[in-house]
């Protein structure tokens, strides 16, 4: 149990370390690569001045030693390629043996929180619900229903006593006389004057009347 605590942080401290050693061990050979490069470049100048001093022997050495310096160099080349080749296999698979230990992290949290949700709890839960949801339900409609006197009220009885009152005051609204609004003061001749007294009186009369049939109907 323990190694697998303190596994994981040692194993991933060990990479860095690595990777760390292989970036200088990559900058020594560089650096190396670079002195050489100078003093290749120095044998070309040592090896034209030779020519000019008409002295072929030195100068022919000189171009021996550029050519050692120029094989070192491309072995050095060598190694830097074979470090940078090994420091991205070193942190690929660093990525991957992280992102292993993410998503089994994850699963294992995943297994966790079904374990402490069981389907049989669920379903348990929910039948709960629904039963306590029904029960709700029922003491609502308890609640709803009349008790005492109004219980004994018959709603159909109820509705035929309203319709009759609706009838009966359907009837006496037909029954009234119409109302005619007030005419407006129309001005006539003087000699028409007892025609119109005659109409008001007219109107009266036939107002009486209507009131009168309305009671005996009644």
């Amino acid at each position: 149990m323990f190694g697998r605590i303190f596994g994981k942080p040692k194993q991933e401290a060990n990479t860095l370390t690595t990777l760390d050693k292989l970036n200088e061990t990559l900058e020594m050979l560089e650096k190396k690569e670079k002195v050489l490069l100078k003093k290749a470049a120095a044998e070309v100048e040592k090896a034209k001045e030779f020519t000019k001093a008409k002295n072929k022997r030195a100068a022919i050495q000189c171009l021996k030693r550029k050519r050692l310096y120029e094989q070192q160099i491309e072995q050095l080349g060598n190694f830097q390629l074979r470090i940078h080749d090994q420091m991205i296999m070193l942190e690929g698979a660093k990525a991957t043996t992280e992102t292993v230990d993410a998503l089994r992290t994850g699963a294992a949290a995943m297994k966790a929180m079904q374990k402490a949700t069981n389907i049989d709890d669920v379903d348990k839960t929910m039948d709960e619900i629904n039963e306590q949801t029904e029960n709700m339900k029922q003491i609502q409609e308890a609640l709803a229903t009349p008790i005492g006197a109004s219980a004994d009220f018959d709603e159909d009885e109820l509705e035929a006593e309203l319709e009759e009152l609706e009838g009966a005051e359907l009837e006496e609204q037909l029954l009234q006389p119409a109302t005619t609004a007030p005419a407006a003061p129309v001005q006539v001749p003087a000699g028409r004057q007892p025609a119109r007294a005659a109409q008001k009186q007219h109107t009266a009369e036939e107002d009486e009347l209507a009131a009168l049939q309305a009671e005996m109907a009644l």
